[in-house]
């Protein structure tokens, strides 16, 4: 297979100024629920991209479980890389590719913890298993094999159902990302793409400009 003949005309949509909202939140929740009602799987899986103590980035694909009070937010690990990162450089960015759509936004923030609160309510809506993952993995440690893995899950059930009740622990919990840049992109034909930029202002307003694609 030549990757270099690996190509694609993008024809199924075009974006105007006219057609931006003012904020840019505003205009993500219209773009996602156009991808989440189209043939695209898993509209709210976004790439993450942390940068290490090392100045090293890395990424990786996290679900979107929320938009609100002016942040994306999402759910893991305290104790991950992702987290560790984070904790020692908040600033991030996301990625979100809407292939169906020929569409990409581009987010860049700061993370800060949300309230625990809000924590426990999103835990205990979680499927009863994937409450026990949460309870059972080290994540980003390294293990010996599948099996330890499974060990260390089926002890965390046994645990739980002898409780009785599984509360959200403390080293599992959500994050907000709040955006200062945010970038619009669809896909036009011969590489001319179209590319709104919303940029914070010091008074939290938001200048929009059009960039060369």
């Amino acid at each position: 297979m030549d990757l270099r003949e690996m190509r694609k005309e993008y024809v199924k949509d075009q974006l105007d100024r006219k057609d931006l909202s003012v904020h840019p939140l505003e205009q993500f929740s219209i773009w996602f629920e156009q991808a989440n009602q189209s043939e695209q799987r898993e509209a709210n899986g976004m790439v993450l991209s942390t940068v290490s103590s090392e100045g090293r980035p890395s990424s990786r694909v996290v679900l979107l479980k929320e938009v609100q009070e002016g942040g994306f937010v999402f759910y893991t690990n305290y104790s991950s890389r992702k987290s560790q990162e984070i904790q020692n450089n908040a600033y991030v960015s996301l990625v979100f590719w809407w292939a169906s759509l020929e569409r990409q936004v581009r987010v860049e923030g700061k993370v800060e913890r949300i309230p625990e609160e809000i924590s426990d309510a999103y835990f205990s809506s979680r499927p009863y298993e994937s409450r026990i993952s949460a309870l059972a993995s080290p994540q980003s440690s390294v293990l010996k094999n599948r099996a330890s893995l499974e060990e260390l899950w089926a002890v965390a059930r046994q645990e739980a159902e002898r409780e009785g009740e599984l509360k959200r622990p403390e080293h599992w919990g959500g994050w907000k990302v709040i955006p200062y840049r945010i970038e619009f992109w669809q896909g036009r034909s011969s590489r001319l793409h179209d590319r709104f930029v919303y940029q914070k202002g010091e008074e939290n307003n938001w200048k929009i400009d059009r960039l060369a694609p």
